[in-house]
């Protein structure tokens, strides 16, 4: 099967969803802010709407931002002009504990900005304790 080299919007879509996983991962909330849209919305995959707008997002996310252990690992990328689709491991703090969550995570990009992001989470699976 023959591949063809991505096209320039693919390349600059990819660009800004890793900006955001990397300001995720840096834990900066207006670096991560500043690759949505003013209006962008985001979904639970299926099941409707989460936030709507940078302020709805914002506040949705601020308190995720100040958690010390917060770190997104790519596992896998697909892209397809504004299409990028993430399959990540987050690790996080969930009120039994230190945890993480496999997501599918679908970024729609228009003019260098995410306008949806929706996605799909599994169960937390608990991370062992250290000795």
């Amino acid at each position: 099967m023959k591949t063809y080299p991505p096209s320039p919007f693919s390349i600059a879509s990819e660009q800004v969803v890793q900006a955001q996983l990397d300001a995720y991962n840096a834990r900066n909330l207006e670096a991560w802010l500043d690759t949505y849209s003013e209006d962008a919305e985001q979904f639970m995959l299926h099941m409707g709407s989460l936030a709507k707008g940078r302020e709805a997002i914002r506040q949705r996310m601020e308190e995720r931002f100040r958690d010390p252990h917060l770190h997104a690992r790519l596992v896998h990328r697909t892209t397809m002009e504004n299409i990028v689709v993430d399959h990540e491991l987050v690790t996080r703090t969930f009120p039994d504990g230190l945890a993480v969550v496999e997501m599918i995570c679908i970024y729609e990009v228009q003019a260098g900005k995410i306008i949806k992001a929706s996605f799909a989470i599994g169960q937390a699976r608990p991370l062992p304790s250290k000795p």
